[in-house]
């Protein structure tokens, strides 16, 4: 059972979110490169400070779900049932999320993200950290006895298909084919 928030986290909660949507939405109409980062907190009517307690920097501003989208791939291994095999339990996460990311309005996003050096850059260390937060999380698992260079190369690996996934014509059919190779690998380690 989880805890219920108190007031003052809903209130920044709520506040970040604001920020996030805020951020977004003037990306959208105006361009990433056209928006300062005085220009989200002004139409969010919150403080330069305020923003910067939220978001360290303006591409994090488009990454608003960083931490949720490590997290549940860490769960993934993690919060798996007992003797539930590792990469089917990775499948099922990605393929959520490449579901979510791949819904109706989502493609604006990406477009302007191919579109921005910065955020190209901010993405690809992102997939790099959360690579290596998921290689943590198999290498910790006692009822994974792989090598540490294993563990890096599958979570590198399904990083990668999330990516490949959400751009592939047929996400559903890319996730499939993509998650054979890694299930082949995995058992080859």
């Amino acid at each position: 059972m989880t805890v219920p928030t108190g007031r003052r986290e809903r209130k920044k909660a709520a506040t970040r979110q604001k920020i996030a949507d805020t951020a977004l939405r003037l990306f959208l109409e105006r361009g990433y490169d056209a928006v300062g980062i005085r220009d989200v907190a002004a139409e969010a009517d919150v403080a330069v400070t305020t923003l910067f307690s939220h978001f360290a920097s303006k591409e994090a501003l488009v990454f608003e779900q960083d931490d949720n989208f490590e997290q549940r791939l860490t769960q993934a291994v993690t919060d798996r049932a007992p003797h539930e095999p590792l990469i089917p339990a990775l499948r099922r996460e990605i393929l959520a999320m490449v579901r979510h990311c791949t819904a109706d309005g989502s493609a604006p996003i990406y477009r302007m993200i191919d579109e921005s050096r910065a955020l190209r850059e901010y993405e690809e260390s992102m997939r790099l950290r959360h690579a290596e937060s998921l290689a943590t999380a198999i290498a910790a698992d006692p009822g994974l006895p792989q090598t540490a260079t294993a563990c890096r190369t599958i979570a590198r690996f399904v990083i990668d298909a999330y990516a490949l996934a959400r751009e592939a014509a047929d996400p559903q059919a890319a996730v499939d084919e993509i998650f054979r190779m890694i299930e082949a690998a995995w058992e080859a380690a």
